[in-house]
C-alpha cells in the first residue's frame, strides 16, 4: 500500500447534505436534496442534463451557496468551513485544468502547495503517485504529450496529492476509449478499497454500476430514487428485457406479443419488452424470422430510461 494512503473508520458518516435547495428566480434547480457518505463508499449520483448535479456539487465544494440546507464534512460546516473542509477534499472535473506548461511532476509539485504542503513533503508523495496513474515514465512529459487517458490518470494522482479522505468525481471518464476507462476504474476500485470515499457523477450506467455501492437518481432537481444498483434494478424494473429490431418490429407495439410483457417501450426502430418472464415471448418471436432480438437482464440503463424518460434534455 503507497504511503500516501490512510485507512478509515467505515463505521462513521464523513460528509452529509441535508435539505438542499437552491433556486434562480423562479427556477428552483436543487429541491431537498440528502444525502450521506461513508468511508469506502462510493456514491453516485445520475441523471439526465439539467437534473441539479452539477449545483448539488458546487454546493457541496462551498462554490454555491444554498438558498435552504446545510453541508457537513469531517465535523465541519459549510461554507463557514470551506478551506478546511477544501483541504480533505480532492476534486477532478469534467474540464482538463492541468496546467500546461508543467511537467507531470510539476503539476502535482505546485497542486500540493495550494494545500501549504512544504515541498520536501511533496517531493516525497510524487513518485507513489506517478506510479499509482501509471505515469513512472511520464514524469517530466507536459499535459500537451500525453493522451486523454493519461491526463484523466494525472488529474486523479494530482486530486490525491493532499491525502484526501473524499474525492469529488465529476464524469470522470467521459471522452476516454475502453482501455483507458477501464484502467481508470482499476485505479479508482483500488482507492475505495484502500478507504478513499468517492462521490461520483456519472452518465456511463456501466461505471456507475461497477463502481458505486450506492446510487442516487435525480431528476429536475430532486432526488427521485436511492439505493445499491442491484437493489433499484429490483424494485422498479422487470428482470428480463427483450429488444426487437428490424423491418416491421413497430408493428407489434400493437400486436398479441404485448400481452406478453409487463411493459413494452419503443425507441427508434426498436421495441422493448420488459418482462417476468422471457421464455414465452421468444418463442412467440420466432414466428417473426425477418425479425433480430437480443434478450438480456434488466440494468441500469432501463432504471435510467424508466426514471428519467427517453427524451434527449439539452445541456443545462
Amino acid at each position: 500500500m503507497s504511503s500516501w494512503v490512510t485507512i478509515l473508520d467505515m463505521t462513521e458518516t464523513i460528509f452529509s447534505v441535508q435539505g438542499l435547495f437552491k433556486r434562480y428566480g423562479d427556477n428552483t434547480v436543487v429541491s431537498d436534496m440528502s444525502f450521506d457518505i461513508a468511508p469506502g463508499e462510493c456514491l453516485g449520483v445520475i441523471g439526465p442534463n439539467g437534473a441539479g448535479k452539477t449545483t448539488t456539487i458546487r454546493m457541496c465544494l462551498g462554490l454555491t451557496v444554498p438558498d435552504a440546507g446545510n453541508v457537513t464534512a469531517f465535523g465541519l460546516q459549510m461554507p463557514q468551513d470551506a478551506l478546511a473542509i477544501k483541504a480533505q477534499l480532492g476534486v477532478v472535473s469534467q474540464m482538463d485544468t492541468l496546467d500546461p506548461d508543467f511537467s507531470c511532476a510539476e503539476n502535482l509539485l505546485v497542486y500540493g502547495r495550494y494545500f501549504g504542503l512544504k515541498d520536501a513533503q511533496i517531493r516525497e508523495r510524487i513518485p507513489s503517485l506517478l506510479e499509482f496513474a501509471s505515469l513512472t515514465a511520464k514524469a517530466t512529459a507536459k499535459p500537451g504529450e500525453l493522451s486523454g487517458g493519461m491526463k484523466r490518470r494525472l488529474s486523479l494522482a494530482r486530486a490525491l496529492v493532499n491525502n484526501p479522505r473524499l474525492l469529488l468525481l465529476d464524469e470522470p471518464t467521459t471522452g476516454l476509449d475502453p482501455q483507458a476507462r477501464h484502467l481508470m476504474w482499476e485505479r479508482l476500485q483500488l482507492l475505495l478499497q484502500q478507504g478513499k470515499s468517492i462521490l461520483l457523477t456519472t452518465h456511463f450506467m456501466d461505471e456507475a454500476e461497477r463502481l458505486c455501492s450506492r446510487l442516487l437518481v435525480v431528476d429536475h432537481g430532486k432526488k427521485i430514487a436511492e439505493g445499491a444498483p442491484r437493489d433499484l434494478i429490483r424494485q422498479h424494473l422487470e428482470p428480463d428485457v427483450v429488444e426487437v429490431y428490424g423491418a416491421g418490429a413497430l408493428a407489434l407495439v400493437d400486436s398479441p406479443l404485448k400481452s406478453m410483457a409487463a411493459r413494452v417501450e419503443v425507441s427508434g426502430e426498436t421495441v422493448f419488452f420488459y418482462t417476468q418472464q422471457a421464455r414465452p415471448l421468444l418463442a412467440a418471436l420466432e414466428a417473426y424470422p425477418a425479425l433480430r432480438t437480443l434478450h438480456r437482464p434488466a440494468n441500469l440503463e432501463d432504471l435510467f430510461l424508466k426514471l428519467t424518460g427517453r427524451q434527449i434534455r439539452e445541456d443545462a
